[in-house]
């Protein structure tokens, strides 16, 4: 098992900066992908960036040149750096893992509220 917990969200300007972070505990051996997914009110839980144990990144074509995704693998630490931040990037912020192997369900952690003011 795998616990996920998410820290740094929080209440913010259009055009400020937030940064999460995603810390995991458990067995993280299993973890390959780790990433962050948002959800808004009435909206399904999208994409928003992804980043392998080997380096490689994902975003959604929405935030790219905005946010920034990070992993610090000795700490088992994922951290999404949001920049010029909109209304629009306001959501519930989810972070995910994703095991090696391709039978075993992701992982998600509680969520942290985002919410970006015009």
């Amino acid at each position: 098992q795998v616990q996920l917990v998410e820290s740094g969200g929080g209440l913010v300007q259009a055009g400020g900066s937030l940064r999460l972070s995603c810390a995991a505990s458990g067995s993280t051996f299993s973890i390959n992908v780790m990433g962050w997914y948002r959800q808004a009110p009435g909206n399904q839980r999208d994409l928003v960036a992804t980043i392998s144990w080997g380096g490689t990144i994902n975003y959604a074509d929405s935030v790219k040149g905005r946010f920034t995704i990070s992993r610090d693998n000795a700490k088992n630490t994922v951290y999404l750096q949001m920049n010029s931040l909109k209304p629009e990037d306001t959501a519930v912020y989810y972070c995910n893992a994703m095991p090696w192997s391709s039978v075993s369900n992701p992982y998600w952690g509680q969520g942290t509220q985002v919410t970006v003011s015009s």
